[in-house]
């Protein structure tokens, strides 16, 4: 995994969380809350739970391991969601931004949220944050369905045929 890559990567993860704000924003607040099952009940604690994802990640890429996600009860709707995404996102461009390839290569050392310490390359980190939204925007995509909303499409090409983008 080299820098190139990782950024976009980035850019794309950027664009998917985008897309899939943009395919809830006409959910009521009673369908963003309404519990559907998954691994994460409603439409709402499934964004909490990408974006508290990407905190954390982003704490333990700059030396802190948080000892819990963010907690869903904070984010009341979706506006509190998109703005505290926003500020995570703003730091997390600049991480990207200035991370360098001996970076991606070296060990990142953390703590789990259990407690459990691991130790992975640096860039094998920022790509399983990536399949990790990957994963759970797929949920929110059967929960836009069981609420007869409107998916969608956020796979990896059809990032490249919106944006024009293959480097």
């Amino acid at each position: 995994m080299n820098k190139q890559e990782i950024e976009l990567l980035y850019r794309y993860n950027r664009w998917a969380n985008a897309t899939q704000l943009k395919a809830v924003a006409p959910l009521s607040p009673d369908q963003l809350s309404k519990k559907l099952g998954g691994s994460f009940p409603s439409v709402l604690e499934t964004l909490v739970h990408i974006m508290g994802a990407e905190w954390v990640w982003l704490m333990r890429w700059k030396g802190t391991s948080p000892g819990a996600l963010l907690p869903a009860s904070e984010f009341q709707d979706l506006n509190s969601v998109k703005a505290k995404w926003k500020e995570i996102e703003a730091d997390q461009t600049d991480f990207v931004g200035e991370v360098t390839e001996a970076a991606l290569q070296a060990p990142l050392k953390y703590v789990n949220l259990k407690g459990k310490p691991y130790e992975y390359p640096l860039g094998r980190t920022m790509q399983h944050l990536v399949n990790h939204g990957s994963y759970h925007r797929g949920q929110l995509t059967n929960f836009l369905r069981q609420l007869g909303a409107e998916p969608a499409p956020t796979d990896l090409l059809v990032y490249f045929d919106v944006e024009g983008k293959t480097d």
